[in-house]
């Protein structure tokens, strides 16, 4: 477990796992794939600019973001999994890698008009942490697709009417059935995206078909023609929810993170893009390392991929 602080909790790590292939390729799981490339593309916009995914692991979903959008960065806490998805999409111009922290994102303000969060804040304790560093990078009027396990599921329904359960479907508060796995109840994630200015254009229930009996009796394009047209009925049973918002409001962030413009930079070779995730302040390329102006630290990109997770001060 990495180090944690309030702010920072502990970090769900993918290093050197095989997710890939123990848990989607040939797991029996196309159903979960299928319906939520469906989500997706209902709720993308038809065009955007500059897509940051969070928790992109290996690359599972990065191909229906490159159908709207011009750039796509990939960022996960696991450098393996992002070596993957370098290895299947390639070193194209159109994909930047990045290892990282999602509680501390290595951009500057406003860079990305889109953000997407798919199977990845159910490892968050931290929700409010999060969501207020995504406001941060993301545009004003920027698009944010998130996807959450929903509590308040029909299984954790009948299971806690048949006393088959202790906690309960409807309480707001997230609930952590394994540690830093939670489900979410829908109320909750409206109301924490408010809180960081976001404004929910639209909530959408999703996988209603999550059961492996069903999988294996019914045909896959019927569950996934069923689970697209429940999808519009607002029925939050699901085992999963997706949510669009608009970031719209300001918030206030515990630290000053502004890509910094007192510190002189004339001549130097600033990064347009990354911010250094500790200070908040200006990077410059020396090699192949970013190194912060502000505190010294040094961060590596090696095998095609921006190294947050370790940084270097000498």
């Amino acid at each position: 477990m990495e180090e944690t602080t309030p702010d920072r909790p502990g970090i769900c790590d993918y290093e050197g796992s095989n997710y890939r292939t123990e848990f989607w390729e040939g797991q029996g799981r196309d159903y979960e794939d299928r319906v939520e490339r469906v989500a997706l593309k209902k709720l993308l916009p038809e065009r955007g600019k500059h897509l940051l995914e969070i928790g992109a692991g290996f690359g599972r979903l990065t191909n229906e973001y490159t159908e709207r959008y011009d750039r796509v960065v990939l960022l996960d806490y696991s450098f393996s999994q992002l070596e993957y998805a370098r290895e299947h999409l390639g070193a194209s111009d159109k994909f930047t890698y990045v290892a990282a922290d999602a509680y501390e994102l290595p951009f500057r303000p406003a860079k990305f008009d889109g953000v997407s969060m798919i199977r990845t804040i159910h490892h968050m304790k931290n929700v409010n942490g999060v969501l207020r560093e995504i406001a941060r990078v993301l545009s004003p009027e920027g698009v944010f697709i998130l996807e959450h396990a929903n509590k308040r599921n029909m299984k954790a329904i009948v299971r806690y009417a048949l006393r088959r359960q202790s906690w309960s479907p409807y309480s707001h508060e997230p609930y952590e059935f394994v540690e830093l796995n939670f489900v979410f109840h829908p109320h909750y994630m409206r109301d924490m995206l408010a809180l960081n200015g976001f404004e929910v254009q639209k909530r959408m229930p999703v996988s209603f078909f999550r059961l492996g009996a069903l999988k294996r009796r019914l045909p896959l394009n019927f569950l996934v023609k069923a689970d697209d047209l429940l999808q519009n009925t607002g029925a939050f049973i699901s085992p999963s929810v997706f949510v669009k918002s608009i970031r719209r409001a300001e918030v206030p962030y515990p630290k000053d993170i502004t890509g910094s413009t007192s510190i002189p930079t004339d001549g130097m070779d600033v990064d347009p893009l990354f911010a250094c995730p500790k200070s908040g302040g200006p990077l410059v390329r020396e090699g192949d390392h970013l190194v912060s102006l502000k505190t010294g630290l040094r961060y590596a990109f090696r095998d095609g991929i921006y190294d947050f997770k370790a940084a270097v001060n000498e």
